[in-house]
């Protein structure tokens, strides 16, 4: 036997003839696409994703909210209609602008008197409502940024565009009723 050459055995052969395979690393999870419905993650249900190329990060949420853009910025800025608008108009909520009239319903300040926004902030995601202000140390009074989540519209300034809106919302939602119902001649028909 040559110096050149080690000895190789049977089994290390057997090796560099074999396919490589990866080392086995005990029993694995089955991955997000061969779950059915739900699977259960830390103790927590979650539902499966269904749109893959939409983010569930929580880093990658914070960061798109924080750094939207003004037209974003603004749908985010909704707020919620009192009962009787939403009666009214058949629209849940709107994004809150300058002059309308809105009562805090969360927070330090719930339950006041009902007072018209004075400016929407969107770089702070806050709005500055007419009475709601505090005094600073030195004595000067300044308004408390309140997010238009936490306040319901009580009367909205209208105009042609936010009539528009409200218009198209009612009619998506009108449409929203009647789908996914049976209608009366349908059962009938199902019955025969």
């Amino acid at each position: 036997m040559s110096r050149g050459h080690p000895i190789m055995s049977l089994a290390q052969i057997k090796q560099l003839t074999e396919p490589w395979k990866p080392p086995f690393r005990g029993p694995t999870l089955p991955s997000v696409w061969q779950v059915e419905d739900r699977m259960v993650l830390g103790g927590r249900k979650s539902i499966m994703k269904l749109n893959p190329f939409v983010t569930s990060s929580r880093r990658k949420n914070r960061k798109r909210h924080f750094n939207a853009p003004s037209h974003i910025r603004r749908k985010i800025m909704s707020s919620p209609l009192s009962k009787e608008l939403r009666q009214k108009y058949n629209v849940r909520s709107m994004p809150i602008r300058k002059d309308d009239e809105v009562q805090v319903v969360r927070g330090h300040y719930k339950g006041q008197q009902i007072g018209k926004v004075v400016q929407v902030y969107r770089k702070k995601y806050v709005i500055y409502i007419e009475r709601v202000q505090r005094e600073k140390a030195n004595g000067t009074t300044v308004h408390v940024g309140i997010h238009p989540s936490k306040v319901v519209i009580t009367r909205l300034k209208l105009d042609k565009d936010r009539k528009k809106i409200l218009e198209r919302k009612a009619k998506s939602r009108a449409v929203g009723k009647d789908k996914g119902k049976y209608k009366e001649e349908t059962i009938e028909k199902m019955q025969e």
